[in-house]
């Protein structure tokens, strides 16, 4: 009975190996942007007109990346902690001989609204930092040959 048991909690575990793996992007992530907040507070005492308006518009840019990111975290985390309780449910149910199928299935499926509702965050954060990133035109200058 506890071998059927492990064959079956290891869907949910390979689904928690993904959730670190994504946990681990997102914290990446959110070091390289809180890295370049910090460096932009610094430019805006440092700047004015046109220049600080430039640092302003992009440390608002980075306010709002922050929080997509944490927010995707905490739904990561929520997700993976519902994965860990449906294996512990798994178990009990393999131990204990009870019936609890309905519940671990609830908490699977929880887990796995948390991780869709959390990759639609990070999903959203990478326009933000593209969109950020766009190089003006001016820069590009199409019109000429080169």
């Amino acid at each position: 009975m506890i071998v059927q048991t492990i064959q079956l909690a290891l869907t949910p575990v390979f689904v928690l190996v993904a959730i670190g793996n994504i946990l681990n992007i997102l914290s990446t992530r959110l070091g390289r942007v809180v890295d370049r907040a910090r460096a932009l507070q610094a430019m805006h005492v440092e700047t004015q007109g046109p220049d600080h308006d430039m640092v302003v518009r992009e440390i608002r840019i980075i306010d709002k990346r922050i929080t997509i990111i944490t927010r995707a975290i905490r739904l990561m985390v929520l997700s993976g902690l519902s994965i860990g309780t449906t294996v512990v449910l798994l178990f009990l149910e393999g131990l204990l001989a009870s019936d609890l199928n309905l519940i671990a299935a609830i908490t699977f499926l929880a887990s796995i609204v948390l991780l869709l509702f959390a990759l639609v965050l990070f999903l959203r954060e990478t326009q933000i930092a593209a969109e950020a990133l766009r190089i003006p035109r001016d820069y590009l200058e199409l019109e000429r040959d080169i």
